[in-house]
């Protein structure tokens, strides 16, 4: 295989990852508060993260992602992930993993107006078609409008922060560790919260497997997308991040009975033209940036 395609395939097996961990939460029907799943699915994560960061003779290491750049990341990343979980108990899977494929187009959003970014009236076009594209899913104002779908919306405004942030990390600084430390924070939160709270509810032993098996689940998603990045061109690669949909769709059929509606597909279908348009006109840009100094 050459190396676009193993990367594309690695993209591929990652959403995967992803989605299937989310299907595994979602059958756990809300009964688990969310802070709980955030501490022990970040426990058992955590864990496995640090096997291999200790097969890989990095765990000494460890102290040098503990800095203010990775702190903000990883609580991006915590509100990210608690309002992407309070929208999966309550909207169709279809819907949230519609939603979220904004994503690319908040960070673009986000780099024009943190990093000052040039960004020309074709993006921001396409930005803001793909936010309405994003309004068609939600359909505020209408029948069909569920408030489940605002926390969609605030996950997707955390992780655009999380990408725009991880822009600031030094380049030296290994992924594995980056995630190893958002991931004990995320854990070490969620138990806080949960125990000063008093929500902590005893957990089944199928609940315990189901968790456990999410966060394994997890981690390939976490660890193919950091293989797909390095191993292929990126802008052959990130396409693939909009299997995800495609998963979900699937899984949201097949364990949930769930059949997106009309809206929804055209929503979903706006946001990732928009999302392609984006990447291309990336793609040119770069182009010229490169020819303009050969010249």
């Amino acid at each position: 295989m050459s190396p676009n395609l193993r990367a594309s395939l690695y993209m591929v097996l990652s959403m995967a990852g992803f989605s299937i961990n989310d299907a595994l939460v979602k059958s756990l029907g809300g009964v688990l508060p969310t802070t709980q799943v955030l501490g022990v699915r970040g426990l058992i994560l955590g864990i496995l993260i640090a096997l291999v960061l200790w097969q890989r003779g990095l765990l000494p290491r460890l102290r040098e992602a503990f800095i203010p750049m990775v702190g903000l990341r990883a609580s991006m990343e915590l509100g990210a992930a608690y309002c992407f979980l309070m929208a999966l108990v309550s909207l169709p899977f279809a819907s949230v993993s519609a939603i979220l494929q904004a994503l690319p187009l908040a960070v673009t959003l986000g780099a024009a107006v943190v990093f000052r970014e040039t960004v020309g009236w074709r993006r921001w076009t396409a930005i803001a078609v793909g936010f309405i594209g994003v309004m068609i899913i939600i359909r505020p104002g209408t029948g069909g409008f569920a408030p489940a779908s605002l926390w969609v919306v605030v996950s997707v405004v955390f992780a655009a922060a999380r990408d725009l942030s991880t822009r600031a990390l030094p380049g030296t600084l290994p992924s594995l560790m980056v995630s190893g430390a958002t991931t004990v924070l995320i854990s070490f939160f969620g138990f806080v919260l949960v125990f000063a709270s008093g929500d902590w509810v005893s957990m089944s032993l199928l609940q315990l497997a189901t968790l456990s098996l999410a966060s394994v689940f997890l981690f390939v998603g976490y660890q193919c997308i950091v293989l797909s990045m390095r191993t292929g061109d990126v802008a052959y690669v990130v396409p693939y991040r909009y299997t995800s949909l495609l998963w979900s769709i699937m899984l949201g059929f097949l364990f949930f009975d769930e059949v997106p509606d009309g809206y929804t597909l055209l929503g979903s279908g706006i946001v990732i033209a928009m999302g392609l348009f984006t990447l291309y006109r990336e793609l040119m840009l770069g182009r010229r940036a490169r020819q303009s100094l050969l010249r």
